[in-house]
């Protein structure tokens, strides 16, 4: 069995908490583990906020989930002016001291610390697709727990 889920989402500080609670609430309901939903959810949250943040003169943007056997898939994606081309060169930076003190600049790097797989797809001036992936563990009784 699987679970599939689409959003399209105006460009509000709002619709961040609204795809995190739909997924949460979607992880609880499959039964997936806590830590594993959390990860996600803090996750999809990032990549949400950075849709919100940067996306350049787009209104909205999406978010798909997809669990499907024992992964959970994620796309969100905007139409703004994609990431700056640096941010492709080079890798994501440590959370150096300095860096923990920053106020903007870690949410991909979290993406990346709290999923299994991570891809940045830019389209310069089209906008950026963050896709990411996370092997689910479940609780006992789950009701979508891969036979």
């Amino acid at each position: 069995m699987s679970i599939w889920w689409s959003l399209h989402l105006r460009r509000e500080a709002a619709s961040v908490p609204l795809a995190r609670r739909l997924l949460l609430g979607t992880m609880e309901t499959a039964g997936v583990d806590p830590d594993i939903s959390f990860d996600l959810s803090v996750a999809l949250s990032e990549a949400c906020a950075n849709a919100v943040e940067h996306a350049g003169s787009a209104t909205g943007y999406s978010v798909t989930a997809q669990i499907d056997g024992d992964c959970c898939h994620i796309e969100v994606a905007d139409s703004g002016p994609g990431l700056p081309r640096d941010r492709f060169r080079r890798p994501l930076r440590p959370l150096t001291p300095r860096g923990r003190q920053a106020e903007h600049g870690r949410g991909l790097f979290l993406i990346e610390a709290l999923v299994d797989h991570v891809h940045f797809h830019d389209r310069p001036g089209q906008g950026t697709v963050v896709a990411f992936d996370k092997v689910l563990k479940w609780r006992d009784g789950a009701l979508l727990k891969a036979s």
